[in-house]
């Protein structure tokens, strides 16, 4: 489950009762893989706030997170029904979400005292590798919910097996689908979801 939405940030969704003439409306010019002709507004995710961590006995690199050609994108990914996917109107993340993603969770690390021993840089020497998948990151339009699922791998450098791995999952109601009110509830969620990931690591080293 979400924690409470961090403020200011937006995340569409869909009530229950909408029509599917309704939600057409709200995704139109989205359809498939395309976007809209007309300008987009850029949303942004922020960094959560875990508790402050004890220092850990090991450097860890956050690894650029996989995700399926869908989610490789700066467009807000929407699930309309059962196998079908668009874009939502009007809106895009200010970079492709793998790169926010790892930016923030690096950011969440820092904002709870780990500044030291966890980046994102490639040639900084590292004990553990930490490796992540982004299974999920859409609104659910049928649901009215945005769903948030991140797979996590703690991978020793010196190993080629992960030591822990575990995956990280939530979600959030949507009043509506306008665009701030999507990407808010997005915006909590994956705090929610960050906030358990810098727990998962911090415990096991």
């Amino acid at each position: 489950m979400s924690d409470a939405a961090t403020a200011g940030r937006p995340l569409v969704a869909r009530r229950r009762g909408l029509s599917l003439v309704a939600l057409a409306l709200a995704l139109a010019g989205c359809g498939g893989g395309g976007g809209s002709s007309g300008p987009l507004d850029t949303y942004d995710l922020q960094a959560a706030r875990p508790g402050r961590a004890h220092p850990m006995r090991a450097q860890v690199r956050v690894a650029e997170p996989f995700a399926s050609l869908d989610l490789d994108s700066d467009r807000i990914l929407v699930h309309t029904r059962s196998q079908q996917m668009a874009v939502l109107a009007g809106a895009k993340w200010p970079d492709r979400l793998p790169l926010i993603v790892r930016a923030r969770l690096i950011q969440s690390f820092q904002n709870a005292g780990l500044a030291g021993q966890v980046g994102g840089n490639p040639a900084a020497p590292a004990n553990y590798i930490l490796d992540l998948d982004i299974r999920k990151f859409e609104l659910d339009a049928a649901r009215s919910r945005v769903e948030i699922s991140v797979a996590a791998k703690l991978v020793p450098t010196s190993l080629d097996f992960a030591a822990a791995e575990e995956v990280f999952t939530a979600e959030a109601p949507v009043a509506s689908t306008a665009p701030a009110t999507v990407t808010a509830a997005m915006d909590g969620a994956l705090s929610s979801v960050m906030k358990r990931i810098v727990a998962f690591v911090a415990t096991r080293l």
